[in-house]
């Protein structure tokens, strides 16, 4: 797998853990499974918003708010600034961002100098060791995982002790790190855990040693998921007992409790191992928030999947995509229509739209989902792709909507989606979904080797 693949996946991966959560904060286990016992595909999805606090359909709390002014610090720095990252928070804090947790609020609202403040919160008697510091960092564990254990261990004690005074939270967000950076590279999460245990100081390594142990289950927890030591268990657990992303999120949004923050950091993990194209696009497309204290921007799964790259070294600007034809939709086969980019940007907007490519923004569609699919060789999971996307289309043609699928040109993506759909829901052989396409869409492309090995593999799949 590409690595750029495996970036995004962690930063977009916490960002849905996140906002698929926070409906359920502070609810009782199985309230997500009992809501949602079966995947939910069509126009209404798992991505229900609501909650306490009335977050919208995918959209993200503080955990992903403050990960992204950590992430803007460490980008536009090159590096840790400690005081700076601390001025941005508090400039958050100050601007009343609808959820914030206690402890962070405290030491942001203190006054006192960003090199004091968390350390006097400890002096003053106050619990130090709760989740906030871990929820945030997996953009510091994307940046530093280039530069080796060393860099990336010494980076998360120190952003974590910004607003954590107590050390367990940051050797819980060093261990966390670790646990990215090997994911990163294709490797296994406990394994790392396991190098790394050595390097926790020594009050704290057995504690941290059972909650991390591969044998460590919820049920084992001695607090509450709000604290530093099970949220990560958790998202270890999980990561242990599933394949998918999509099974380890649901894992523990079903635990209750502070379900944003422990999916958050499971999200982050799993999109790691999975990458970008293993997370749901039914969940990745509807991402949006802002930021409070920073303007009225807001964000959108583009700007995660950019600031993503720009963490791991990118220097490559904001992609803004060419004007293409405008090629009126027609339809190929049933309830399902093609189009290139401009084209489907201007269509009826009762279409449900599937993007394929790179769009520089929605369209204003009231169901748009966007699928990573480049028209190259680095796209080693293309069959999880063509799986989640004929998924998705099923459900949105049961439902009663007429898909628009598109991507650049309309021509090679575009082709092999429709074709494949003609393959899963009309049991046509691939030469004979080539040819009916074909007729119905003269912009088929068929240049594509790979994409051609995938639609026989769908054709060869019963």
């Amino acid at each position: 797998m590409d690595r750029s693949h495996r970036v995004m996946g962690a930063l977009v991966g916490s960002a849905v853990g996140d906002a698929l959560g926070a409906p359920f904060e502070f609810g009782p286990p199985h309230a997500f499974s009992a809501r949602f016992p079966t995947a939910a595909r069509g126009v209404a999805t798992e991505m229900c918003g609501g909650g306490s606090l009335g977050w919208a359909p995918g959209e993200f709390t503080d955990d992903t708010q403050m990960a992204l002014l950590l992430a803007e610090s460490l980008v536009e720095n090159d590096g840790l600034d400690g005081a700076d990252v601390f001025a941005r928070f508090g400039r958050w804090a100050q601007a009343g961002p609808p959820d914030i947790g206690v402890q962070t609020s405290a030491v942001l609202g203190s006054g006192l100098p960003w090199d004091r403040a968390a350390v006097e919160h400890v002096r003053a008697g106050h619990r130090a060791a709760g989740n906030g510091s871990l929820m945030r960092t997996t953009p510091a564990a994307i940046f530093f995982a280039r530069h080796g254990r060393d860099a990336t261990v010494d980076a998360a004690r120190r952003i974590s002790a910004l607003t954590h005074g107590d050390p367990a939270a940051g050797e819980g967000c060093a261990l966390f790190h670790e646990a990215v950076r090997a994911l990163l590279d294709g490797g296994d999460a406990d394994a790392a855990i396991a190098d790394a245990l050595p390097l926790v100081a020594q009050e704290h390594r057995e504690k941290w040693a059972g909650n991390c142990s591969p044998t460590w289950t919820p049920a084992d927890a001695t607090e509450s998921n709000g604290a530093v030591w099970p949220t990560l268990g958790s998202a270890l657990w999980a990561l242990r007992n599933s394949v998918t992303f999509e099974e380890a999120v649901r894992l523990v949004v079903d635990l209750g409790g502070d379900t944003d923050t422990v999916a958050c950091v499971t999200g982050a993990l799993a999109g790691a191992r999975t990458g970008i194209t293993g997370i749901p696009v039914r969940w990745t497309s509807p991402l949006h928030g802002r930021v409070p204290g920073f303007g009225d921007r807001t964000w959108e799964l583009r700007h995660l999947q950019w600031l993503a790259l720009r963490l791991d070294g990118s220097t490559d600007p904001l992609h803004e995509p060419r004007p293409t034809q405008g090629l009126e939709p027609r339809e190929v086969a049933p309830g399902v229509w093609a189009s290139d980019l401009d084209g489907a940007r201007r269509s009826d907007p009762g279409f449900a739209v599937v993007s394929l490519c790179r769009t520089g923004g929605r369209f204003g569609h009231e169901v748009q989902r966007f699928a990573y699919l480049t028209d190259d060789d680095s796209n080693t999971e293309l069959r999880t792709v063509l799986d989640d996307v004929l998924g998705d289309i099923a459900a949105l043609r049961a439902d009663g909507r007429r898909v628009l699928v598109h991507c650049h040109a309309g021509a090679s993506r575009t082709g092999l989606v429709l074709r494949a759909w003609l393959v899963r829901s009309q049991g046509v052989s691939a030469a004979e979904a080539t040819e009916r396409v074909g007729a119905a869409w003269p912009h088929l492309s068929e240049w594509n080797p790979a994409f051609t090995a995938a639609l026989r593999e769908v054709a060869a799949t019963p």
